[in-house]
């Protein structure tokens, strides 16, 4: 089942022992098309530092209600490494909060989360100089792309409205693209394997196929 990530903005999150905040932003890898951390907003408790909680800890996304549940306590979080606001997030500091963790640690030539292809907690594997030195960091927010305009090969599309993601493996299936006059402003549901790249330069974002394709798609699942 696929999930709205505009719909969990805003959602508390418990802990295991009292309420965290509430759900900020997600981090998403660009390559893989996963969601990699939820970004916690917790109020002044830990203010200035961004709090990133990782899937390995909510296990299954399940249908939006008013709290997601996060296996760890509050004494976790707050002894967690300090990623910054507008700092972006290293590999170095992946591999530190990873470690705090115990979480199996992911590349691209590795399953999904590590080890698996879903997140559960396993023993962290150890990484030589030479892996680390070949691994690059894909991570953008959520947040920040919704509003890149969409094009594919025979014009502009729309702008990108939200993204809809697996409620078990946390993958990105869908993007969702607010249409313009041309498809009377309806939005389309665009799978992320036509998604050529992404350019943050331009704040666009490259669809594989014309537009002609995409509304026949989209019709075609809608009947």
């Amino acid at each position: 089942m696929l999930h709205s990530i505009h719909d969990r903005y805003g959602e508390k999150l418990q802990a295991s022992d009292g309420e965290i905040g509430h759900v900020k932003d997600f981090y998403f890898d660009d390559k893989s098309w996963t969601l990699r951390y939820l970004v916690a907003d917790t109020g002044g408790w830990l203010a200035g530092r961004r709090v990133l909680i990782s899937p390995h800890s909510l296990a299954h996304l399940y249908p939006e209600g008013k709290v997601l549940l996060v296996n760890l306590t509050r004494k976790q979080i707050e002894e967690s490494p300090s990623m910054y606001e507008h700092d972006p997030v290293t590999r170095q500091q992946e591999e530190e909060y990873h470690r705090h963790y115990g979480y199996p640690y992911y590349a691209q030539s590795w399953p999904l989360w590590g080890l698996v292809d879903f997140p559960i907690s396993a023993p962290l594997p150890e990484l030589s100089a030479a892996e680390k030195s070949k691994l690059d960091t894909h991570l953008r927010s959520t947040h920040s792309v919704v509003g890149y305009r969409v094009e594919t090969t025979d014009g502009v599309l729309g702008e990108l409205a939200d993204f809809m993601v697996d409620g078990r493996t946390w993958m990105i299936g869908e993007i969702v693209v607010e249409c313009g006059h041309w498809y009377h402003g309806k939005k389309m549901m665009i799978p992320t394997d036509k998604v050529s790249r992404i350019s943050y330069e331009d704040e666009a974002i490259f669809v594989d196929a014309t537009k002609s394709v995409l509304r026949e798609a989209a019709l075609s699942a809608a009947s």
